[in-house]
């Protein structure tokens, strides 16, 4: 499952993900952007402030406060993600609380980052008129010596203080923009629990099933049976009783054909002993239907994984021949890096319900491996059903 844009995507420090001059230039940027927070603090604590002693106006002041400063965060945020490449989740609300403290901390560190790149710049300057006086012979040996290592250490000490501001600022964005740590642990949880009770209505509905096709199908069958060898004993003539016999036999070949489909419903043994390509053959040879595949992974996957990916097929193909009216089947098996995708699709007239107990019971299978399904089917088709399965 999935799991997802749960917060900001780059590590601390600059961001791998953007390339080196946009970081630069990100970076500069924020160091211009702090002056107009210092700004917005100082005015608006003047005029505020008053209002903000007094209980009565506290909460429309504070809430002025708050409004004028998520403008202001709002750019911070996407100069993080136009120039850090950062991605936060859509649906994130910081607090009034957490605004004002980003802004504030936000406003500290960029101003001191403009210092350190202000002493950047003048450390190039001195460097260069050191370059100027060594051309023009004006400094000797060990002048320029204890120059070049005073010189080198501040240069040091200025790069490791940039990078330690950037991370700074990568952690102030999180803090803000991300989830905590605390609410991705419960997102976690809520989703484990999801899961879990998903898991268990799939194998209740899987119970269901199993019982009513033998209780339908197989046991049917066999009465029938029981009736044929009946008849067949108390047949008068040896003609009459050849023939319940026959039909018995064949009765006796259908319940087995019957109880083996049974059996492959609950697990294809053929996926311990052959693996998911050829379970997946087996289906496409009891589909009526004709079914092409396409099947990429070069060597065994997980197990739990084929036998997700098993049944997702399973059931896809059943839904296309037993209710969808399709005449052409397509099966794709791809395994990309740490995800397996498998994609079936049919030329049938489509309306697939996604709430059935099918689907239902696939989708649950799905995410209790932290992978998700995907159908679409509008109406007049095709329908396609898509499961990504991690196998990490």
């Amino acid at each position: 499952m999935q799991h997802t844009d749960q917060g900001c995507d780059p590590a601390p420090g600059l961001p791998a993900a953007a390339s080196r001059p946009r970081v630069i230039l990100g970076v500069l940027l924020g160091c211009g952007t702090a002056p107009l927070g210092l700004l917005y603090l100082l005015v608006t604590g003047v005029l505020l402030g008053p209002l903000l002693l007094r209980p009565r106006t506290r909460t429309p002041a504070l809430a002025a406060l708050t409004a004028g400063a998520r403008l202001l965060t709002g750019l911070e945020r996407r100069r993080r993600e136009n120039f850090f490449g950062d991605r936060f989740p859509p649906g994130h609300q910081a607090s009034g609380r957490q605004i004002l403290n980003y802004l504030a901390a936000r406003t500290f560190a960029g101003l001191l980052c403009g210092v350190v790149v202000a002493l950047l710049a003048f450390g190039a300057v001195l460097a260069g008129i050191l370059a100027t006086g060594v051309i023009r012979g004006g400094l000797d040996l060990p002048a320029l010596l204890g120059q070049v290592a005073i010189g080198g250490v501040l240069l040091f000490l200025d790069l490791q203080g940039l990078w330690s501001l950037a991370d700074l600022d990568t952690r102030l964005a999180r803090t803000c923009f991300g989830l905590s740590r605390e609410e991705l642990l419960q997102r976690r949880i809520d989703e484990l629990s999801l899961s879990r009770a998903a898991v268990l209505r799939a194998v209740d509905t899987e119970r269901r099933r199993i019982e009513r096709d033998l209780h339908d199908g197989v046991q049917q069958r066999l009465v029938a049976l029981a009736m044929l060898l009946g008849r067949a004993r108390r047949g008068r003539t040896p003609e009459q009783a050849d023939a319940l016999l026959r039909q018995a036999h064949q009765e006796a070949q259908d319940v087995l054909n019957e109880l083996r489909e049974v059996a492959w419903r609950v697990y294809p043994t053929a996926l311990d002993g052959l693996g998911l390509q050829e379970a997946l053959n087996g289906v496409i040879e009891r589909c009526a239907i004709p079914v092409d595949m396409e099947y990429g992974p070069t060597g065994p996957l997980p197990q739990l994984v084929e036998t997700a990916a098993y049944f997702v097929v399973s059931e896809a193909v059943t839904n296309a021949a037993k209710h969808a009216a399709a005449t052409r089947i397509s099966i794709r098996v791809v395994h990309n890096g740490p995800t397996v995708t498998v994609r079936i699709q049919d030329n049938g007239i489509g309306g697939a319900n996604p709430t059935g107990t099918g689907l239902a019971g696939l989708r649950g299978r799905v995410s209790a491996l932290d992978g998700l399904l995907n159908l679409d089917s509008p109406k007049g088709g095709p329908t396609t059903v898509t499961a990504e399965l991690p196998c990490a």
